[in-house]
């Protein structure tokens, strides 16, 4: 079996070596505008990492799905973002796990609970190791004896199809690429693309109210949501399924979004759809970034709901091969199960005569629509920038090889704030990083009301310090994103990353009626403590 890296996202078989990131580090860092130090360096190997010795041992009865050895607890000890991938390329492991424990089932999380309980340990869920806020990480009270990763990898089918209500029961530990084979096979698809795909899990997605690939209409998971069912410290935790229900605060709005503190979700019924059979592409250049987001607004509330209509800065484009620097790109598609392929074509070209409305231009014939027998192609700009999306993790890795700072925050906020904090983001972030930095913004995800920018910065990292350079760039871009009115997180959690943002954005009741909930189903607080509240 392919192994993942013990420190960086993917597989140890898809990492740079060090002679492919000499050779391409001139290029790399000519396209960027952005110089390292000019040393290509290479990761610690597991084998001269020094981990703390494991606290606990699973009683014999949990010997079958329970590792303590090196690589089950480095690969458990940081979940994905910068910070983490720069701390385990050093070699450090601040807070490993004691113990990963891999439930095949129910009653296998149920016994892990049980023996934690009785051995006074935590208990941190663990989906696909993609969160980028600290969600995952044993960092954990020292009133617990240790700490347990309970890894759902094992929990990964496709339980049940309803074909006539277009829904499946799915395992909550089931990764992107396996859920969605498991669903072509009926020719169906849940259709959620998040840049996390090649990892993450439908229970870290639902766990953390993340967002797929459709930019428009249902964009977070929660609206894909019928039915979970988790498991407590003090029982089962399952609602009814149903399309829509108005009894009450709905049990599962308590889940999605928890981070693992509520319970440990083990599956859920979602809404799936028959795959896409034809797909309409385009991409729009405007010579300013702000005629576009004039566009993007004009099409969000226009009821036409593109699938893609995302907004990417001059920069980002040319850093990206999707543009040459000189016109913000609008990606944008369509896409339909209909055998009729004629309104997907329509509705492309409806959307790009609001563009054209706000000065935006493209070259008709990289336009695609489908015509019979052919579902259509994808422009080249629009390649270019799906290439570089899915594969951006992988080039955060050799950054940091290479000795240059790369990360995104990003946020959401009502469309008559957005130029506000668009001007006040880029002057604090650019501050922060110093003249030899970049920042630059895109459109991820667009909703009548409002936009959610997704900001990128890059910057030569002082090596060894990069973590608290980065804290300090994280500092300067919250702070200023709460001042502008915008929430913290569109779509990637609270973790422990986000606790003091989130801690001023929420209402103080709120807070209060949370921690109720957590002391009803977790009376010991050993569910991911010190995730969204404190006991």
């Amino acid at each position: 079996m392919r192994r993942r890296k013990h420190w960086g996202w993917g597989y140890e078989d898809d990492a740079w070596s060090g002679r492919q990131l000499r050779a391409a580090a001139p290029g790399l860092r000519e396209q960027l505008h952005i110089d390292g130090d000019g040393e290509v360096r290479e990761p610690v190997a597991l084998t001269d990492v020094v981990l703390a010795q494991p606290r606990a041992t699973a009683p014999g009865a949990l010997h079958g799905i329970c590792a303590t050895d090196p690589y089950s607890r480095a690969t458990h000890a940081w979940g994905s973002s910068y910070a983490d991938v720069v701390r385990g390329f050093h070699g450090r492991f601040d807070f490993p796990p004691d113990v990963v424990a891999r439930p095949r089932g129910e009653r296998d999380v149920e016994a892990v609970l049980e023996w934690a309980a009785s051995a006074n340990l935590a208990v941190v869920p663990y989906g696909g190791g993609t969160s980028v806020t600290g969600g995952v990480q044993c960092e954990v009270p020292s009133r617990f004896d240790g700490a347990v990763s309970l890894d759902l990898g094992a929990m990964d089918r496709v339980l049940r199809i309803d074909d006539v209500s277009h829904a499946a029961l799915i395992q909550a530990g089931a990764g992107g690429p396996g859920l969605e084979r498991q669903l072509r096979a009926l020719d169906m698809t849940l259709g959620f693309y998040p840049q996390s795909f090649e990892h993450a899990t439908l229970g870290g997605w639902i766990a953390t109210r993340a967002a797929g690939h459709v930019a428009t209409g249902r964009t977070h998971i929660d609206d894909l949501v019928e039915s979970i069912r988790a498991i407590t410290p003090s029982g089962a935790w399952e609602s009814l399924r149903t399309p829509r229900s108005g009894a009450g605060p709905s049990p599962d709005r308590m889940l999605l979004g928890s981070e693992g503190i509520l319970g440990v979700i083990t599956e859920a019924w979602v809404r799936v759809r028959p795959r896409p059979q034809a797909h309409a592409l385009a991409a729009v250049r405007f010579d300013a970034f702000e005629h576009g987001i004039a566009a993007l607004r004009a099409i969000s509330q226009s009821g036409l709901s593109p699938s893609n209509c995302r907004l990417i800065d001059a920069e980002e484009a040319r850093m990206t091969g999707a543009g040459d620097g000189t016109a913000a790109l609008l990606v944008l598609g369509f896409e339909t199960a209909e055998e009729d392929l004629l309104p997907v074509g329509e509705l492309l070209d409806r959307t790009l005569e609001l563009c054209a409305a706000e000065g935006g231009e493209w070259d008709e014939s990289a336009v695609r629509r489908p015509r019979a027998g052919h579902a259509g192609g994808g422009a080249d700009a629009v390649s270019a920038w799906r290439t570089a999306f899915f594969r951006a993790p992988y080039l955060r890795d050799a950054f940091v090889s290479l000795g240059i700072l790369q990360e995104t925050f990003e946020c959401a906020i009502t469309w008559e704030r957005f130029a506000d904090l668009h001007a006040s983001v880029m002057a604090a972030v650019g501050e922060a990083t110093g003249p030899a930095g970049r920042v630059t913004c895109r459109i991820s995800h667009v909703h009548p009301d409002g936009p959610a920018p997704y900001f990128t910065v890059m910057a030569p990292a002082r090596r060894g310090e990069e973590v608290a350079q980065w804290a300090a760039i994280k500092l300067a871009a919250s702070d200023a994103l709460l001042a502008a009115g915008a929430t913290i997180t569109h779509h990637h959690a609270i973790g422990r990353d986000h606790r003091q943002w989130y801690d001023r954005q929420r209402p103080d009741p709120f807070a209060a009626a949370l921690r109720a909930a957590k002391t009803a189903v977790d009376p010991a607080g050993m569910l991911n403590p010190g995730v969204l509240i404190d006991p």
